[in-house]
């Protein structure tokens, strides 16, 4: 993701990854590792995102927004509106009532946090983006302070009614996404 932005230029196509990670605890440029509580054999590793501390694993979908802001004529604020906003027309989806939180950047069901957004921009370009928790074990994240707020319980879309499946997940997601961006799909 780093290597493609620092590699594009004003024709790049945007691009949307869509992914699973082996677990690993992120924190973002300015957390503190103080909110890292036990890791015990996951990896910790600093990425270059905002954001304090998540956890990523098999089961929670992560999506990067490669997404040329100029272009797009995106604000930050309005690609991390975007990528909030493309969970709770998901979750709508399931009868679910989601929201986001100005203060807290996130997705929260019940005051329960399903999705997490993180974002980088350099060169005009976002990109990092949203962790949501499709079907993962979340044990890991009692093992930190999610996002550096003690206390703070996390959620799943299977256990909402939604599917259990990353990639089936993706694939209902990704149109959602390309609305909440202004973007359209490409071949």
């Amino acid at each position: 993701m780093q290597a493609f932005t620092d590699a594009r230029n004003p024709s790049t196509p945007d691009e949307i990854w869509f992914l699973e990670h082996s677990p690993v605890f992120t924190l973002g440029m300015n957390a503190s590792e103080a909110h890292v509580l036990a890791p015990g054999a996951i990896p910790v590793v600093r990425v270059d995102r905002g954001g304090q501390v998540t956890y990523h694993g098999p089961g929670q979908l992560v999506v990067y927004a490669l997404i040329d802001l100029r272009r797009a004529a995106l604000g930050v604020r309005d690609i991390v509106t975007a990528l909030e906003r493309s969970v709770i027309g998901l979750a709508s989806m399931y009868g679910v009532s989601a929201e986001c939180r100005r203060g807290a950047p996130g997705i929260y069901v019940s005051g329960q946090k399903l999705g997490s957004v993180g974002i980088r921009v350099r060169r005009g370009a976002s990109y990092h983006g949203l962790a949501l928790n499709v079907n993962l074990d979340l044990e890991p994240f009692s093992r930190i302070n999610p996002c550096g707020y003690f206390g703070l319980q996390m959620t799943r879309l299977v256990d909402l009614g939604g599917p259990g499946s990353v990639a089936d997940t993706a694939d209902l997601l990704e149109p959602h996404l390309l609305r909440a961006l202004g973007l359209s799909a490409q071949p």
